[in-house]
């Protein structure tokens, strides 16, 4: 392991004391899962829907699995659309996987019907252009330089997928010199998708990070290092 590595590392689980993070449950999620793992990180974690819990919380993850417009459909009636954006409107970290990712694009395109999404980038998560769909199983990245998701990971780190849909256009522009440029990352299946951004309080992951072993558990350790 490498003296970067190992200071990375180190420095996360630290910054990882005592951090609250809720998993958000609105029914589309391996709340289990990824309570596990940010345990596993260091974090206190508490799965809940409860809106005072969720807002005053370090750090939000919101999972999701399955099909966009049922996942928008829960996180509506569960106010976790309300709740996401209160807590990106004030700064409050804010973390997506998989579906959970998806929802935060504008919207979502799946048999032809389009639903709206969170809006909270422009885009549209869109069916993969593959041979072999679902994507499923261990593809690499291609994270920015800069990136702190990915701080002290190698770059041939493999990383755990399941999935049909992508983003594969990053459409939103940042004109402004004095605010930090979203870091996306990419993988390719078919043809490239973002399978990861960071971008101020928003971070978010394609990708399973739960199940992605050592290199997903380090990811949440530099997530919940920066809460």
């Amino acid at each position: 392991m490498t003296t970067a590595k190992t200071s990375a590392m180190t420095s996360g689980k630290t910054s990882a004391l005592n951090k609250k993070v809720v998993v958000f449950d609105y029914g589309f999620g391996n709340v289990r899962s990824a309570e596990r793992a940010l345990a596993r990180a260091g974090a206190d974690v508490e799965i809940t829907r409860d809106y005072d819990k969720a807002m005053n919380a370090d750090g939000l993850l919101v999972p999701g699995v399955g099909a966009f417009a049922a996942c928008m459909k829960g996180l509506t009636e569960a106010r976790g659309n309300w709740i996401v954006g209160r807590r990106l409107a004030g700064g409050r970290p804010v973390m997506g996987i998989c579906v959970g990712m998806q929802i935060l694009f504008a919207r979502g395109i799946e048999h032809g019907v389009e639903t709206e999404g969170l809006d909270e980038w422009p885009g549209a998560v869109e069916p993969l252009k593959a041979d072999i769909v679902p994507h499923m199983g261990w593809n690499t990245v291609r994270a920015p330089q800069e990136s702190r998701l990915f701080a002290g990971l190698d770059a041939d780190e493999r990383y755990y997928f399941v999935h049909s849909y992508a983003v594969q256009n990053w459409e939103l522009e940042v004109h402004n010199p004095h605010l930090r440029a979203p870091q996306v990352t990419w993988a390719t299946h078919g043809e490239p998708f973002v399978a990861a951004v960071e971008n101020g309080a928003l971070w978010a992951t394609q990708f399973h990070p739960e199940k992605s072993g050592d290199a997903g558990a380090q990811l949440l350790k530099n997530w919940i290092g920066t809460l």
